[in-house]
């Protein structure tokens, strides 16, 4: 499975009693397919998984593959290496097309432990498998060996999401798996550009919840090498990146799907409310894309 273009972190709308927006979550899926988005990826870090139950996670990759078009990225990953197969092959028996793996968190594992860890989800699971290497949020960085062993080792690990915004490390990796049909894709909205000129292929982005036109537009200037024009739409959305990451991510991007009229909704503890000071930056950053 190739990955290519804009792929959308998800928020997971909440009702005002804390549960799952199930028509709320369909109304934004119809709203991202209309954008043309290449792919849905729920229940990850923008989806604020941490705090998603085992039966909500389950729930939420129903009802985005039912409601779903285009593929479905699930985020099923863990720092239980038992917990991520099994909602691994909830999503494979679900009907998703590829999973996220995240690294491994706060127990920091060893390079063979991580070894261990992805090679039994992809022994247990035939869904391709995308990586995710955040070093900001897991506490570890996942070298380019280790992704390269990996990728060389199992078939199903057929992509990245790399986000450690080490530029050095990025080209490593698609040196080290440039003879494998291996994919590196961007893990910040604010780096795909420079990614895709080294070779990356597309994003998972948190921008896409919002304006995923102008993203698919970004990406497919880079697929089609008219970087001058790619350019020109990353400097138009780069006021709205750095409005959308003034907080930890997810809180800006769903009070921005509020404002905007989709369906966002409550943030779960231990995340809180966007402070008004940085709600009114969002406003009046949000009003020069919406006029």
């Amino acid at each position: 499975m190739k990955f290519e273009g804009v792929y959308c972190a998800m928020i997971t709308p909440f009702t005002n009693n804390d549960e799952i927006d199930v028509e709320g979550m369909r109304s934004n899926i119809a709203y991202l397919q209309n954008g043309g988005v290449a792919g849905l990826v729920p229940c990850g870090s923008t989806g604020e998984s941490s705090t998603l139950t085992f039966d909500e996670h389950k729930k939420l990759i129903d009802v985005t593959v039912d409601a779903a078009s285009v593929p479905v990225v699930a985020g099923t990953g863990s720092n239980s290496t038992s917990e991520a197969i099994g909602l691994t092959r909830h999503a494979q028996d679900a009907g998703a097309e590829a999973s996220l793996q995240i690294v491994p968190y706060y127990n920091k594992p060893m390079k063979s432990g991580l070894i261990k860890h992805f090679g039994a989800v992809a022994e247990a699971c035939d869904i391709p498998l995308i990586l995710y290497n955040i070093p900001g949020r897991t506490g570890i960085n996942m070298d380019p060996e280790t992704i390269s062993t990996l990728a060389h080792e199992y078939s199903n690990v057929a992509a990245v999401k790399e986000a450690s915004a080490n530029f050095s490390q990025i080209s490593d990796i698609m040196e080290l798996t440039q003879d494998l049909d291996f994919c590196v894709i961007s893990g910040d909205d604010g780096l795909t550009l420079p990614m895709m000129a080294l070779g990356a292929t597309g994003v998972i982005s948190v921008v896409g919840d919002i304006f995923p036109k102008l993203m698919g537009q970004l990406t497919q200037f880079c697929l089609d090498g008219n970087y001058e024009k790619a350019r020109e739409v990353h400097y138009r959305l780069a006021p709205l990146i750095k409005v959308l990451f003034l907080e930890t991510n997810p809180i800006p991007i769903k009070k921005a799907c509020d404002l905007l009229g989709l369906a966002g909704g409550p943030l779960r503890l231990p995340l809180t409310t966007m402070a008004e000071p940085n709600v009114a930056k969002l406003k009046a950053t949000l009003a020069a894309y919406t006029d």
